[in-house]
């Protein structure tokens, strides 16, 4: 595996990620509209490495009065969303400093 698919697949991450926290924030925006169906987020791995995200309602029950938004889930959700988006940050940081250190190397 190259540097290049490392900074890809760390990519793949920081998107999924945002789409996740995306979902989330919408989730809570609507949390007090009556009959809001929340939505779920699933990552998915692919093929030849990385992940994406898909998001779509939630099949749990919805209310006509109150939606199905649990906000302490959203919570963990937002955390995991977070943890995930630092993680994957951190290998990108590390691959674009691998790239920067063979750079030199060739130059040389």
């Amino acid at each position: 595996m190259g540097i290049s698919a490392v900074l890809n697949i760390a990519a793949s991450g920081l998107q999924a990620n945002t789409r996740r926290l995306a979902a989330t924030a919408n989730n809570v925006a609507n949390a007090a509209t009556p009959g809001y169906n929340r939505l779920e987020t699933s990552l998915i791995s692919q093929p030849y490495g990385g992940v994406s995200a898909s998001v779509s309602p939630s099949n749990s029950t919805t209310f006509d009065d109150a939606s199905n938004v649990d906000l302490g889930s959203e919570l963990i959700d937002m955390k995991t969303a977070e943890i995930g988006y630092k993680a994957n940050a951190a290998v990108f940081e590390t691959g674009a400093d691998l790239w920067d250190v063979l750079m030199s190397i060739k130059k040389d």
